[in-house]
């Protein structure tokens, strides 16, 4: 296997990852003067799903004022819910502020990881065989990079393009074509009315009828955004009123799912002004606890399905021909296209690097047999100077994720820099805190509306335990990772001898405190 250098990069800390978390957690490190990390990156440039995903009519469905960096704010974007190419600009224009691109190796996909405990180091290796050493390793990799693509049968016969809404084909023409769109998710819902236009025939293919609710977007308009950048404190009140509004939905998932009986009421509400066909009503009316499921905003797409060129199948699919798609009652629906929106791998993204920590232990087996689980979301028993952004429960459904990666690249950075004040090697979490930890948390799930709302979700895995979703409001979460708490910890030391200088040089810069805060502006 040839490798673009033939010596092990040495680095203090190695991110894997420069969407949100990876380029987040690099700003962290520089601001806390701590210089000498190294980013890599498995595409040829930054984003992550922002950069993956180009369907069309991908937007964000969270208000994008609270979806951004805390220490980074803009007054520009243009709408409420800001679309894919926008927030990509975000990115790229975070990266280039901090300096980050000549941090980050591209190209690299990195495939597998042990802990060497004679070196107390990491030693990482891409697909090119390229080996890595490092002393922390951060995953950043995220959740949603790996589709879901359905295998049924016949599939290698159909005629035409076929892909998934996260690799859209750009070059396929759809223009008048039969097109087939096979699930019903957050990002279906945005691409279907967008489409249906273009299509000869659309054929939506739904498992699953989703909570679709109202979405009042807005543009924001030259005065209100001139505002924004004026007017102390404007800006701040916005976010910090977006982010409270969020968090009311919190007590409802997870404390009292009876009380999501009024967004049903509003869901109804919704279909029954769209659609006028009472069996169209009925066909995508859902019949389970409204937040069950990811809950989803669309103005355009219920009347995407109520166009006359659109057809919804809710028979289950059997197999593929040449010409089409075959459901359970043996009817064919023909189809020049094929879309699916039918997500990712969320579980299955934990394990898609080969992980072995201290003694010997596979991070990928372990987690099979004892389900996804980590210490906070962030560290692994057994696993020292490891850590996961946007690891086991630490997604969210009901407010903005990228203010639960702010608290974990806190929590990291803390975890760091205790290492190198105590003068020891790593650090590791006892497996009776992480144990402790996932008991509580799993006991608060039990009641929440993701595990009791009757419907099946990639939120739980294969035993029915809900390994995604955090148990409570994000300011608990914030509270719970100001400060590692040493006593959850094992530190090991002291550090032994290691090369005085890293193979990959990289600046310092002088130390800044990291401002992550419940609100900031």
């Amino acid at each position: 296997m040839s490798a673009r250098h033939s010596a092990p990069v040495r680095t203090g800390v190695l991110i894997i990852g420069s969407g949100f978390s990876g380029l987040g957690m690099g700003i962290a490190l520089d601001k806390a003067g701590l210089g000498d990390y190294l980013i890599v990156e498995k595409a040829d440039d930054i984003g992550g799903t922002w950069r993956d995903n180009t369907y069309p009519g991908c937007a964000c469905d969270v208000p994008t004022h609270l979806y951004s960096y805390s220490f980074e704010p803009r007054s520009n974007w243009r709408r409420l819910f800001s679309e894919q190419p926008e927030i990509f600009d975000y990115l790229q224009e975070v990266a280039d502020k901090y300096r980050l691109r000549h941090r980050i190796r591209f190209g690299e996909h990195m495939v597998r990881g042990y802990w060497a405990e004679d070196e107390r180091r990491w030693h990482a290796f891409g697909a090119d065989g390229q080996e890595y050493v490092a002393r922390f390793i951060v995953s950043a990799i995220g959740a949603l990079h790996i589709p879901s693509i359905p295998q049924f049968p016949g599939s290698s016969e159909f005629g035409g393009a076929a892909f998934h809404s996260a690799q859209w084909d750009h070059g396929a023409d759809l223009r008048g074509k039969r097109v087939a769109v096979i699930g019903t998710g957050a990002s279906a819902i945005q691409f279907v009315p967008e489409i249906v236009d273009e299509v000869g025939a659309l054929t939506v293919f739904q498992r699953t009828a989703p909570w679709v609710l109202p979405r009042a977007d807005v543009v924001f308009s030259d005065r209100f955004r001139t505002a924004l950048r004026r007017v102390p404190g404007l800006r701040f009140a916005l976010r910090n009123g977006i982010y409270w509004g969020a968090e009311v939905a919190a007590y409802a998932m997870t404390r009292r799912p009876d009380l999501l009986k009024t967004l049903e009421w509003f869901g109804k509400r919704h279909i029954a002004r769209q659609i006028a066909d009472p069996a169209l009503r009925a066909a995508v009316t859902p019949d389970y606890r409204a937040g069950c499921k990811r809950l989803l905003g669309s103005d355009t797409y219920y009347p995407a399905l109520a166009d006359p060129k659109t057809t919804v199948v809710t028979d289950r699919i059997d197999h593929f021909t040449a010409g089409g798609i075959v459901t359970a009652d043996g009817v064919e629906h023909p189809a020049d296209v094929i879309v699916y929106g039918t997500g990712f791998h969320v579980i299955d993204s934990f394990t898609t690097l080969s992980i072995t920590g201290r003694d010997g232990v596979d991070l990928a087996a372990r987690w099979t047999v004892e389900g996804v689980q980590a210490h906070r979301g962030i560290t692994v028993a057994d696993m020292p100077n490891a850590f996961f952004l946007l690891g086991p429960n630490t997604g969210l459904g009901h407010n903005s994720v990228i203010f639960m990666i702010e608290s974990q690249i806190h929590y990291v950075l803390d975890a760091i820099l205790q290492v190198r004040a105590r003068g020891a090697a790593a650090l590791v979490p006892r497996r009776t805190a992480q144990d402790h930890f996932n008991a509580e948390l799993q006991r608060k799930l039990g009641r929440s509306v993701w595990n009791t709302g009757g419907c099946r979700s990639w939120y739980l895995d294969e035993h029915g335990n809900n390994r995604t979703l955090w148990s409570g409001f994000t300011w608990q979460y914030w509270l719970q990772t100001r400060r590692l708490r040493p006593d959850e910890y094992e530190f090991i030391g002291p550090a032994p001898s290691v090369p005085a200088r890293p193979t990959v040089v990289l600046e310092n810069r002088p130390a800044q405190t990291f401002p992550t805060t419940i609100t900031g502006s």
